[in-house]
């Protein structure tokens, strides 16, 4: 269970405290420089730079980051073969997420063609959209299963008073907050790309961007904060 892949899997993971603070600098900045772009244009631009510093400093921290799906399924894609599915479904859209996305940002920082950022990015954003679509699935289906276990264990405890009966009540409600906390994120995250792939009033927006980045930010915060 140790092996290179999963070492590696490991030191990349360390990476996401530091890509939660900078994504909620870059939609933070977002916010700001909508609301002073016509009262304070030259504040508005130094947040508008802000924003892309921050945006472009992300890409390079998920450098590799695709490889965590491929661990995931690698390792233990579910427990049951309908979440199998899901997980497989799930992690192959975020593996493509992620892979496209490093030649988005050489695209962006100059090192490929300029012209290959938009491709890339609908390729990139289609893939994300995919994956978290099955990601959320998997996490309602999951919290069903939970929520009906907890109503076995709450009859369990009432009959019997059984200390085990209370402890896996309340890991399954722990558990159920992280799963909301994902589901959160997903949604959010899926707002974002959204507006990558078919760019409308209401995704675009830099309140429904800006709202949604700090969504998936402080979600995912709360997810990976160590217990």
């Amino acid at each position: 269970m140790n092996d290179t892949v999963d070492k590696l899997v490991i030191f990349l993971a360390k990476r996401d405290g530091i890509d939660k603070l900078v994504k909620t600098f870059q939609y933070v900045s977002k916010l700001v420089h909508w609301h002073v772009e016509a009262t304070h244009p030259d504040a508005a631009m130094r947040f508008k730079q802000w924003e892309v510093a921050s945006g472009l400093g992300r890409k390079a921290f998920r450098t590799g980051r695709f490889l965590t799906g491929f661990n995931a399924l690698r390792r233990g894609p579910g427990a049951t073969p309908t979440l199998k599915v899901l997980a497989v479904l799930a992690n192959a859209g975020e593996m493509v997420y992620f892979f496209f996305d490093h030649f988005l940002w050489l695209s962006r920082i100059g090192t490929l063609d300029a012209k290959l950022a938009r491709r890339m990015s609908f390729i990139s954003a289609l893939g994300e959209s995919f994956g978290y679509i099955f990601f959320i699935i998997a996490d309602f289906i999951i919290m069903k299963e939970g929520l009906e276990t907890e109503r076995r264990l709450l009859i369990s405890s009432k009959e019997d008073g059984s200390e085990d009966a209370k402890e896996s009540t309340r890991k399954i409600r722990v558990e159920r907050v992280m799963r909301l906390m994902a589901v959160a994120a997903n949604v959010a995250d899926l707002i974002i790309a959204l507006a990558d792939i078919e760019p409308n009033p209401f995704c675009n927006h830099a309140v429904t961007l800006g709202i949604s980045g700090l969504v998936s930010a402080w979600a995912g915060w709360y997810r990976n904060w160590p217990s």
